[in-house]
């Protein structure tokens, strides 16, 4: 027997006829590529985006088409992903950071018709140009005032092509699981591969992030998304803001810490998300001019694992908590939370550490298993490591143009994370299953080590790399970037170790680099790293 209720399509342009039709004077502020901070509301936004749309039409892109986005945060960006969608296209992101080749290995695998840009990456485009054949047309997301000389192909500025069509089109009108959005890895092995998004499952990630023990999102909320919506969809935040009608700030191409603290105090902002390296560049120029944060209640840090010194000086010099997260592209990517439990939250702030330090527990939609190599389940002790799998409705279970399936005989993803979760369902990520140390068959956490080494005051960057070892196969190195002016003590680092992490874990040499390598979405890139360090030798190891 089956229910008897409506019949009403999960799709995504309903998010935003919603904050239309309930929160339209709702501001959308944003800091431009141009520079100005513009002012718009969704409202305006949902007007534009079906301009969007109607363009789009007239380039005979049909539901299914891959249309492209080379684009910061920005209101701009909102309509046209919006517009993209609405229509049963296909917003493909394009993140910049990627190598030109992995570019242009993604926006040809994806197949891309037209790709809407900022300024910022003209450049970038004309110099792909002849490699990205299928690419028809460039939309510049800027005014005909801004517009540059290129020789992209039928370049035209975003604000004449908004200007010339008409808000009257038809949006949703197919199935909820009709392909919505195409992100790709960020191909730290081998090429990217696409994850293809739904419209239900989007919208079911909405739902997901709208749970106060994830983003949240009230009216009276003011959200600025650092983290940028070419990054696993802006952990779902452009899809919260219009759920919600929460006023929305989003910063355009600047993310240092002077314009970020600007948009936070001018704004009101109450939450905000970003990678642990955007945050210390925050701190660094609080600290040296000596500011204070009124309205920020929470931010939300994901990306890479959280230092405790991180999480300390929000809590201690701020005021501020911290709200840890972890997920990936194949989790939409919403996985676990950090939030303090009734029995944890009534602990001492030194001894919650202890689970703030975790990634967390997983909100309702989401089901995590550690497993061995054979596949079976292991013990929630807080000190098994174990494969960490997942699944759940807005887990990937296939990669774009790839026929075989990526979950297990359970229907579980394989993150490709090692983990532990203790007895009260705390997760903790370990290391990548290609970064653990295997040292006398034991496995070593670089990630543990690196959050305690780079709270050192000396510290900027911390790393940890396996290197080989005759005895025991390989022992722990701590790779340290320093602040300017700083010089290696090497004992001073082991010392600031001593007691922190089990005596066998302890590194076996200190190693100062001029760059830590990040990846494409803030993360030390771990391959490139191991890569420069191929010839290195431990103290105590002869070559071969």
């Amino acid at each position: 027997m089956l229910g008897l209720m409506q019949d009403w399509p999960l799709t995504v342009d309903k998010i935003l006829d919603h904050a239309k039709n309930w929160h339209g004077d709702r501001e959308v502020v944003t800091r431009s590529v141009e520079g100005p901070i513009v002012r718009t509301t969704y409202s305006r936004i949902h007007d534009r985006a079906k301009r969007v749309s109607n363009a789009l039409k007239a380039w005979d892109i049909e539901p299914g088409d891959r249309v492209a986005t080379l684009a910061w945060n920005t209101d701009r960006h909102i309509e046209t992903w919006y517009g993209v969608m609405g229509i049963g296209a296909v917003c493909h992101t394009l993140n910049p950071r990627l190598f030109p080749e992995q570019l242009v290995y993604i926006i040809n695998h994806a197949e891309d018709r037209v790709i809407f840009t900022d300024l910022t990456f003209v450049p970038l485009l004309e110099a792909i140009l002849p490699h990205i054949p299928k690419v028809e047309r460039v939309i510049i997301m800027t005014d005909d005032a801004h517009m540059p000389q290129t020789r992209l192909p039928r370049a035209e500025s975003y604000e004449r092509i908004v200007a010339e069509q008409s808000p009257d089109v038809l949006w949703g009108d197919f199935p909820e699981n009709t392909a919505c959005g195409l992100c790709y890895t960020s191909g730290t092995t081998g090429n990217p591969k696409g994850v293809l998004y739904s419209h239900r499952s989007n919208f079911l990630h909405t739902f997901m992030a709208l749970q106060a023990s994830v983003v949240g999102g009230k009216t009276s909320d003011v959200i600025l998304p650092v983290v940028p919506m070419f990054h696993a969809n802006a952990w779902g935040i452009a899809f919260v803001g219009p759920a919600s009608g929460c006023k929305l700030v989003m910063p355009g191409a600047r993310m240092d810490g002077e314009a970020l603290y600007e948009l936070l105090e001018t704004e009101g902002v109450t939450f905000s998300a970003a990678v642990p390296t955007v945050w210390q560049g925050l701190l660094a120029h609080m600290r040296q001019n000596g500011l204070k944060l009124s309205t920020v209640k929470r931010v939300l840090i994901g990306g890479s694992a959280v230092p405790e010194s991180l999480i300390r000086a929000f809590h201690d010099d701020y005021g501020v908590e911290v709200l840890q997260g972890w997920g990936m592209t194949e989790t939409s990517p919403i996985g676990t939370l950090s939030n303090m439990t009734p029995e944890t939250a009534a602990l001492p702030f030194e001894e919650q550490l202890k689970y703030r330090t975790k990634q967390g527990t997983p909100p309702l939609g989401i089901e995590l298993a550690l497993k061995d190599d054979a596949g079976q389940s292991l013990p929630h002790d807080g000190a098994t490591f174990g494969h960490l799998m997942v699944k759940g409705p807005t887990v990937a279970r296939a990669y774009f143009r790839e026929e075989s399936s990526i979950l297990d005989s359970d229907g579980f993803f394989d993150t490709g994370d090692v983990a532990t979760v203790d007895e009260l369902g705390f997760m903790q990520i370990t290391d990548r299953s290609k970064d653990v140390i295997k040292s006398g068959g034991e496995w070593i956490s670089s990630i543990e080590i690196e959050n305690i080494a780079v709270g050192h005051p000396k510290v900027e960057l911390a790393a940890v790399i396996g290197a080989p070892h005759a005895k025991w196969d390989e022992r722990p190195v701590l790779l340290v970037k320093l602040k300017a002016g700083e010089i290696l003590d090497k004992q001073e680092h082991l010392d600031f170790l001593k007691g922190k992490i089990a005596k066998w874990w302890m590194p076996d040499d200190v190693v100062a680099l001029d760059e830590i390598p990040l990846g494409a979405t803030g993360k030390i890139d771990k391959k490139l790293l191991r890569e420069r360090m191929k010839d290195y030798r431990l103290p105590d190891v002869q070559p071969a």
